[in-house]
């Protein structure tokens, strides 16, 4: 990896680390620079400002490992492809560097209008209107009942964002996670008890 690339990359990870401690606010130029081992003018051969840097990790926080690609005959299997969704939740869930940018996401979401608007569009845009298209798919082809695939969508969604939040406080405070990481398939299995057909 060629140095300068290498050198934006860990700008962005102490970045990253010293958001979710101390918010946006509380992350100095000066305290990055400290913990990536280089002068504070070094910073500024890579970002313009510290505003870039934050716009650098909001693109992170919203990379989804899951593909809604083929969302026509994926949703036609039902259960599994809600668990196949839940299974990626759960992934970056439980990855560290994703759960610390989930920190920066709740840190950061009540003083920065920009971030509000991108999580707003990205979690309505993206997961909601992909997951609700494929509720209403799944209602064609009767395999759950009818209802507005719009708020079915948010019902399903919002228990993983809650789900999420409890690992993240959990090991703020050096607690186990595992009673927890049961809870996606639960989910999973509640919610298609509940709207299934079959």
């Amino acid at each position: 990896m060629p140095k300068q690339v290498n050198t934006k990359q860990k700008i962005i990870e102490a970045a990253i680390d010293l958001i979710a401690k101390y918010g946006y606010r509380g992350a100095s130029v000066r305290k990055i620079a400290a913990e990536v081992g280089i002068r504070e003018s070094a910073i500024y051969n890579h970002f313009k400002n510290k505003e870039e840097i934050l716009k650098q990790i909001i693109a992170e926080i919203f990379v989804t490992p899951f593909e809604f690609k083929n969302v026509e005959e994926k949703a036609k299997r039902g259960k599994s492809f809600l668990r196949e969704f839940v299974v990626a939740y759960k992934l970056i869930t439980f990855d560290k560097k994703k759960e610390k940018l989930f920190r920066v996401l709740v840190i950061e979401l009540f003083q920065n209008a920009a971030l509000r608007e991108s999580f707003l569009q990205e979690f309505h845009q993206k997961d909601i209107q992909q997951i609700s298209q494929a509720f209403f798919i799944m209602m064609q082809n009767g395999l759950i009942r009818s209802g507005d695939p719009m708020f079915m969508a948010q019902e399903f969604l919002a228990p993983l964002f809650y789900i999420r939040l409890q690992v993240s406080l959990l090991r703020i405070d050096g607690k186990p996670t595992t009673p927890v990481s049961t809870q996606f398939e639960k989910h999973v299995d509640f919610f298609w008890e509940s709207v299934s057909l079959q």
